[in-house]
């Protein structure tokens, strides 16, 4: 059957997909609004509201919104990212009309209480804590700030602890009313549901809700590279390398996804199979690529022990540069069969297929069919990928290192050492 698509009179996106042979629903409410919809005062606000939305409304208290959807066997939960809040919930079939009460109702009328926001404030702290205490976590936050230097869009979700602090419940209130509005959320379920059903009841709860919200757009992200490194006294050093992406809407998007999973994206990479493989550099390299709305960032983690730094770095670099110059036809083809089974695998999900369908509606404003996505696959070859590479590559880079660091070479040599015409010319050892 597809996707079904409805919108309401108040301009809320519903749309469904009937999974066969699944008996349960996964369903949520997408808003697009995250972190990077934050004003510099609010850093961290978009993550301490999806905290807050479970703690209590006029309705339900902290634990009965707990206990209600657990009364039936389901679970709920939510989630921010940069650019977008979603607020989901996973039920069986007849439980669908309580769980679209649920999320409709921490939506419309949380309280956002004073005690509890202390008391979940105190949680965020602690969360930060763990985040800085753990240096794959710290080093990704430190990789986006310094690509992104002084924009929302490279902040960190958490906040600060100084921001996280500050907030206070009528701070939360202005921020959803401003942030929420039903043209900017899309209501999806996946699973066994019925599409007409379905609306009917999210037109009963969220039918009502205000159209549009007073929020003005992001500003336009602008990648600008440079280099942060932070030594400590630790086993393994943590190291990314990246360059400025593609966005999710541009020609190159897929091509550099599949370039990612060509380099980086499981063992029979080129990175995994020369860096770990044969030369046991380090004990984990991968590339990936993260795509938004108007940009994007393609990078290389590996964590490695202090004493194979100086050796590792040179060795990617050359990878890099070899991306440009030869892609196989059958690298090529391994990579379109991974992204390929993992777009069945996903669709095999009713979590995972609720996401994606409801990601689609936000960026594309359409559900984007497999068939779609399979035919700009096959439109890609080993030329595309090579001149992208060399494009690519030849950006400025980002590095961004935690741990033992001492013997990593300075940023301009590793500058000088990527591809691309200008470092061509001044191209020398790392």
């Amino acid at each position: 059957m597809g996707v079904e698509v409805s919108r309401l009179s108040n301009g809320l996106t519903v749309a469904t997909e009937t999974l066969p042979s699944i008996e349960s629903v996964a369903l949520g409410v997408w808003v697009k609004s995250g972190a990077r919809n934050e004003r510099d005062d609010e850093h961290g606000m978009a993550h301490l509201l999806e905290h807050m939305a479970f703690k209590g409304t006029s309705r339900r208290s902290a634990f009965q919104i707990a206990s209600d959807i657990e009364n039936v066997g389901g679970e709920i939960n939510a989630a921010t990212s940069v650019e977008t809040t979603s607020y989901y919930a996973r039920v069986l079939s007849g439980d669908v009309p309580l769980a679209i009460d649920i999320l409709a109702d921490i939506l419309t009328d949380s309280r956002f209480d004073p005690g509890e926001l202390e008391r979940e404030q105190h949680v965020i702290l602690q969360e930060i804590g763990a985040a800085h205490d753990t240096p794959d976590d710290i080093v990704f936050d430190k990789f986006t700030e310094t690509a992104y230097r002084h924009q929302t869009i490279g902040r960190s979700i958490l906040g600060t602890p100084e921001t996280v602090k500050s907030f206070t419940s009528q701070q939360i209130h202005d921020f959803i009313n401003r942030q929420y509005g039903a043209e900017r959320m899309v209501v999806v379920a996946a699973g066994d549901v019925q599409h007409d059903t379905f609306v009917r009841d999210v037109e009963k709860r969220l039918g009502s809700f205000r159209s549009k919200a007073d929020s003005t757009v992001p500003t336009y992200a602008q990648y600008i590279g440079g280099d942060f490194r932070e030594n400590r006294d630790l086993m393994d050093a943590q190291i990314i390398l990246g360059f400025e992406g593609r966005a999710y809407h541009v020609r190159d998007f897929y091509a550099s996804q599949v370039l990612s999973m060509i380099l980086g994206g499981g063992m029979s990479s080129r990175l995994f199979q020369e860096v770990r493989e044969k030369r046991g550099l380090c004990y984990s390299v991968y590339a990936f690529h993260w795509g938004f709305s108007d940009t994007g960032i393609f990078g290389v983690h590996s964590a490695t022990g202090q004493s194979d730094i100086s050796n590792l770095i040179p060795v990617i670099v050359n990878e890099l540069q070899k991306a440009g110059e030869s892609i196989a036809q059958d690298e090529l083809d391994r990579a379109r069969a991974q992204y390929r089974a993992g777009l069945i695998m996903s669709g095999e999900s009713a979590a995972s297929r609720a996401s994606q369908i409801a990601r689609q509606l936000l960026l594309f404003g359409r559900p984007i069919a497999k068939e779609e996505l399979m035919e700009r696959l096959s439109a890609l070859t080993v030329e595309r990928l090579r001149d992208l590479s060399e494009r690519l590559f030849a950006t400025t880079p980002t590095i961004a290192a935690v741990g033992p660091i001492g013997r990593l070479a300075p940023y301009e040599a590793i500058r000088d050492a990527l591809p691309g015409q200008e470092a061509s010319l001044r191209r020398r050892a790392v």
